[in-house]
């Protein structure tokens, strides 16, 4: 199994138990946030090499601290409330004077948790705390699993797959972009498209705004398909009005979840995107297998379109992809 397979199993089950802890949180179903105390622990464990285990199997209802780690002097507090209010309020608790040496951590374990790691917080017991590398939510979580060697995100994948669900599932669907692509690749792509051309110079803006430097030559090279991709979108959209929006849409959504994990790398985050998409075609139902070149060749087309329209990156002000003649 590939590493991209054994990292997007990882962003998707973590993903998932992150929005049903936030569903517990709004519904008071599932019962989920005692189970991802002992989770977190074993899960910390295996990615760090701790000897975690759960305060409140020890001592019950330990205020402000959920995960001990003696050995190395860890205490930890898992929450599905990531505020400043959160973390002061268990930094307050009198209980901290018995662990004065030990590194007090926070894991946010259904929302986003990168505001915080800027911020100061009371520590009025003197813990040992430093909120930017202290701090941990599930996409900090995920860099530190994308840096690691094949064989321990193996047996992360593993844990995982353990945990939270079955291996990756078998039953394929049909998804629009396999259909696009399968079209795509039955046209003429090898002729130049006289007389219509995405605004150039608008597009050298946006590439130069997102520094996309490494990036830059194949955006241009595949641009000039862009006025092919509208045409195709337009007979696309006339066997239903939401086909092209709801193709857009997932490549926006794929970009946006690589956009989390890689920060402001760019490059890497384009680069992912289109693996990504690589491997969503492949396992779809509808995909009428093409050579691998083909098939990537036909992905960096759609992607660089999304990008030139104004589905993925950031746009630069008064960005204007138009053709021009």
């Amino acid at each position: 199994m590939k590493r991209q397979t054994y990292f997007d199993y990882i962003v998707e089950k973590l993903s998932t138990l992150a929005t049903r802890i936030k569903l517990e949180g709004k519904f008071n179903i599932l019962g989920l946030h005692q189970h991802s105390e002992n989770f977190y622990a074993y899960f910390f464990n295996l990615l760090f090499d701790w000897e975690l285990q759960n305060l409140n199997a020890i001592k019950q209802n330990v205020e402000g601290i959920d995960l001990i780690d003696k050995k190395n002097k860890i205490i930890i507090q898992v929450s599905a409330t990531a505020t400043k209010q959160k973390i002061e309020t268990a930094l307050s608790k009198n209980i901290f004077n018995q662990y004065k040496d030990f590194n007090f951590k926070f894991i946010s374990i259904s929302k986003d948790a990168d505001n915080l790691k800027t911020k100061s917080f009371k520590n009025p017991h003197n813990i040992n705390f430093i909120p930017a590398t202290d701090i941990y939510d599930v996409s900090s979580i995920l860099k530190v699993i994308l840096a690691l060697k094949i064989k321990k995100q193996k047996q992360v994948y593993e844990f995982i797959k353990q945990e939270l669900g079955s291996d990756i599932d078998p039953m394929k669907v049909e998804t629009n972009l396999a259909r696009i692509i399968n079209i795509l690749a039955k046209e003429d792509l090898a002729k130049e498209e006289h007389i219509i051309q995405p605004n150039v110079f608008e597009i050298e803006r946006k590439i130069e705004f997102n520094k996309l430097d490494h990036t830059k030559s194949m955006i241009e090279d595949y641009s000039i398909h862009h006025i092919t991709i509208d045409k195709l979108y337009s007979e696309f959209d006339k066997e239903g009005v939401n086909k092209s929006h709801s193709l857009l849409m997932s490549i926006r959504s794929i970009y946006q979840e690589h956009k989390n994990i890689f920060d402001s790398n760019s490059n890497m985050i384009f680069s992912n995107l289109i693996e990504k998409i690589i491997c969503k075609v492949q396992d779809s139902l509808n995909y009428e297998k093409i050579p691998y070149d083909e098939l990537e060749y036909c992905v960096k087309i759609i992607v660089v379109d999304a990008f030139i329209r104004c589905k993925i990156f950031e746009n630069p002000n008064g960005y204007n992809y138009v053709a021009s003649r």
